[in-house]
């Protein structure tokens, strides 16, 4: 390796590829549409196995069954057309008077790589055909071309990276291996941010010789070293970046000192109150359900944050029927005992909806005082605002949130439009949003402080309803304090849940809804699509509703509900499904969150293995809501193991905290990481579930470095510049 200076990641996030020697104009090309335009990206492109060439196994001791890699030369080579139209090629190799087929289907420039004489090595499993040993596709390198050109001849005997291959790019794994060791080479010594003191607590290698120990191992004990330090960094930026973010909020912070007590909690339900206690005491007296253990413990989280000088940013996880809307509306009170405003944000209107519903039921009764009114106090004022609010009504909203006459506004998350103004708005709760990412809580919480006329920063509370495993949480709610409710109310059963797969169940279960409908409660069908799709085979809801009315539940009042239908309709559908109008109601996932309905007592889930884990956990949420016993069944024959385990999984736990770990080991952190809007890429090599210890060390040391201003703060924030756009710097890093 060079003698020059450590060079820094940042540094080679500045060099284009197209300057390494072997990379013309085509391959820069093929380079980018792979989304890799600089040696930063290119060494970031990690291996997904390893060729052991110092165990290469010889032809005469290969066995069927085995997975190994064999250097052969290739000594005849043909191709030709199967009867179903593939083009077949046929490679003899031998070695030493040994020798066995290499076989290739589609790959018809095998003809052309493989000459006679071409010496390769061919990594793949051996299988059995005709009682003669056979590959079949496997994994090529050739390192002596049919003119005797070596490629690369160091690299026999030797470990060897295998790349994720390009064939729509037109790279191979070879010329991956070789632009990275040329980028390695050329760059040197690379600068390491952390000291021997922050990496030997964690037992992480030094970066330098990380990258070559992933890239370029001379023995394979060097990889899982190699890959705990590059992990622990993927883990140690994100971190470091979420806690940099917090202590510029904390630092620019204008809060509200909400007076909100913590001994106003401990009042149980039906206790005697007057007019002079607080609005969050009486609310908990007179409502109908006293506070669970796990209530009261995040309602004083809550009320500590309130009280506190600086806003709150805190994400409550509950799961489904764990009563998350009561420590919002209590903390909506909170706001309102200081005589400021709240706003509720919901994902639908149908959700919005019914938390206009539900408030204006629990608050009905509380009166706060208003000098502009006769009688000198008035009635909590819980308004709408979404998109089918008439101009007339919206804009009496308006006036009243000007004025200070409207104390809880609940809409969808575009509340905050630029004609809307506050007089004092001191609480933002975002319900079943927790696919914000931390720029748009940011936002969130200026957007807020601009549209109050006090010009503070209002205290942000969110909720979800989908359980989120501890790791996960750290990456994706780093900026929040995190609550949870692990406790349901007293008197709630757990959902009884049947993969109904044979006839005589599911005749059970048409059956089940006829006799919960009998018995004077309702039930739920949802439906993957709302139309019938040609090129998608699943049940739709406009033809369920049809077939069953006609049909299984024929005589019973069958309704319908999706995301198409006009806001005013959705809404008469859900009122008539409250009331009892409506028996059965066939809906798509519209239904999915928070939409409550206490009679619902049993839900049936076509094509059940079209959706997500959390997602069947949170449909099944819709019932199990009252102390009747519920039911949940589950339709559909999966194609596949996956969807198999997903529907077992939900029948085996009706916990969601359990369905979350099971979901994140089933779908791994792509899917869920999508959706944390922030940072250049997601995590590579770094895996939540199995790299625990490094992601709690990563944040313990991001917090305590940005905590002391630690001097190597600096260097990170260079590196950290890779990660963030221009806009994001400047807020992160100004001095």
């Amino acid at each position: 390796m060079s003698d020059a200076p450590a060079r820094r990641l940042r540094q080679l996030g500045d060099v284009s590829v197209s300057q390494l020697r072997h990379v013309g104009e085509k391959r820069a090309a093929a380079l980018e549409s792979m989304g890799i335009s600089n040696v930063f990206d290119l060494i970031t492109i990690y291996p997904r196995r390893y060729i052991d060439r110092t165990r290469q196994v010889d032809l005469s001791d290969l066995s069927v069954g085995d997975e190994a890699a064999v250097f052969a030369e290739v000594t005849k080579v043909a191709s030709r057309r199967t009867r179903q139209g593939k083009v077949m090629v046929e490679v003899t190799v031998s070695d030493d008077g040994e020798s066995i087929k290499i076989v290739f289907f589609n790959q018809a420039w095998r003809e052309r790589q493989l000459l006679v004489g071409v010496q390769a090595l061919f990594f793949g499993k051996v299988g059995d055909y005709r009682g003669q040993r056979q590959m079949t596709n496997p994994v090529v390198d050739v390192i002596v071309g049919a003119a005797g050109d070596e490629r690369d001849a160091s690299k026999v005997g030797r470990v060897v990276a295998i790349y994720p291959a390009s064939g729509k790019a037109g790279l191979t794994s070879w010329e991956m291996g070789g632009f990275i060791e040329e980028s390695l080479r050329r760059a040197g010594p690379l600068f390491d941010p952390l000291s021997d003191v922050q990496r030997e607590p964690l037992e992480l290698v030094e970066r330098t010789r990380a990258f070559w120990g992933i890239h370029l191992p001379e023995d394979l004990s060097e990889v899982a070293p190699a890959r705990r330090r590059l992990a622990f960094d993927e883990f140690f930026r994100l971190q470091l970046i979420l806690a940099l973010r917090r202590r510029r909020l904390e630092e620019s912070a204008a809060g509200i000192r909400h007076p909100m007590e913590v001994a106003d909690l401990d009042v149980a339900s039906g206790a005697l109150v007057s007019r002079e206690d607080s609005l969050v005491r009486r609310f908990l007296a007179e409502h109908r359900f006293s506070l669970t253990r796990a209530q009261r413990r995040v309602l004083e989280d809550v009320a500590g944050d309130m009280a506190g000088p600086l806003p709150m940013h805190r994400l409550l996880q509950g799961d489904v029927g764990s009563g998350k809307t009561l420590v919002a509306v209590t903390a909506m009170l909170g706001a309102l005992d200081g005589k400021r405003q709240s706003v509720l944000m919901a994902p639908t209107e149908v959700l919005a909806e019914q938390h206009l519903v539900s408030l204006r039921r629990d608050l009905a009764g509380l009166v706060v005082a208003d000098d502009a009114v006769l009688a000198g106090e008035r009635g909590v004022s819980v308004q709408l605002l979404t998109g089918r609010v008439r101009a007339k009504e919206r804009q009496a909203v308006l006036n009243g949130l000007a004025s200070g006459s409207v104390d809880i506004v609940v809409g969808t998350h575009a509340l905050l439009s630029d004609d809307l103004r506050f007089r004092s708005l001191g609480l933002i709760v975002i319900d079943e949003q927790h696919r914000f990412g931390v720029e748009q809580r940011s936002h969130l919480r200026d957007q807020g402080r601009e549209r109050s006329d006090e010009g503070a920063d209002p205290d942000l509370l969110v909720m979800t309803a989908t359980p989120i495993p501890r790791t996960a949480a750290m990456v994706l709610f780093g900026d929040l304090d995190v609550s949870v409710l692990d406790e349901l109310p007293a008197g709630r059963r757990p959902i009884d849940t049947t993969w109904a797969r044979e006839d005589n169940e599911i005749n059970a279960c048409w059956q089940r809804v006829r006799d919960e409908v009998a018995a004077g409660r309702r039930a739920y069908v949802i439906c993957p699509l709302v139309e019938g799709s040609d090129r998608v085979e699943a049940t739709s809801a406009v033809e369920e509703r049809t077939r069953l009315a006609l049909h299984e539940l024929r005589g019973l009042a069958v309704g319908l509900l999706h995301g198409q239908m006009k806001s005013g309709e959705k809404e008469d559908v859900m009122n008539q499904f409250r009331a009892g109008e409506i028996d059965v109601l066939v809906a798509t996932v519209v239904i999915e969150v928070g939409v409550d309905v206490p009679e619902a007592s049993v839900i049936v889930i076509e094509d059940a293995w079209r959706f997500g884990l959390a997602q069947l956990h949170q449909l099944r949420g819709r019932v199990g809501r009252s102390e009747f016993q519920s039911y949940c069944y589950l339709l559909g024959t999966p194609p596949n193991e996956d969807g198999e385990a997903r529907l077992n999984a939900l029948v085996a736990s009706n916990d969601g905290f359990e369905l979350a770990d099971v979901d994140l080991a089933m779908r791994g952190e792509g899917t869920l990481l999508g959706a944390r809007q922030q940072g250049r890429s997601d995590l590579r090599l770094a895996k939540l579930k199995e790299d625990e210890d490094l992601l709690v060390g990563a944040q313990q040391l991001a917090a305590s470095m940005v905590e002391e201003n630690d001097d190597s703060l600096a260097a990170m924030e260079d590196e950290l510049r890779l990660f963030v756009d221009d806009d994001d710097a400047t807020y992160l890093f100004k001095s």
